[in-house]
């Protein structure tokens, strides 16, 4: 059991049309997680990691449940103490359904 200190919110994007056919990006929440945030280091000098591990700041680390079958890294972003965080890969390692590791990229606050 992972546990955690950090409770965040995983929203996903939709898309509207206002009275003038403008398209209207709006986010929505759709599970909240508890698990680990933590830095991840940027300086690895190996190249053979996935370009979207590369360019992820930070990664999530918590327990295993289901997620909402709307959640993409695509069209996803998560919340922490109002800072917000492009998901760039979710990930079951080895497929185990034991834990996520959500890798983010820092875009700022809300």
């Amino acid at each position: 059991m992972i546990g955690g200190n950090t409770s965040v919110q995983i929203q996903i994007s939709t898309t509207t049309k206002n009275e003038i056919g403008e398209s209207i990006k709006a986010w929505e929440t759709v599970q909240e997680l508890f698990g680990w945030l933590d830095l991840s280091g940027g300086d690895s000098k190996y190249q053979t990691y996935d370009a979207k591990i590369q360019e992820s700041t930070h990664v999530f680390v918590a327990d295993y449940s289901a997620l909402d079958s709307r959640i993409k890294a695509e069209n996803s972003r998560l919340l922490c103490e109002g800072k917000v965080y492009d998901i760039t890969l979710i990930d079951d390692p080895m497929y185990l359904h034991q834990q996520w590791e959500i890798f983010l990229k820092f875009t700022g606050g809300q």
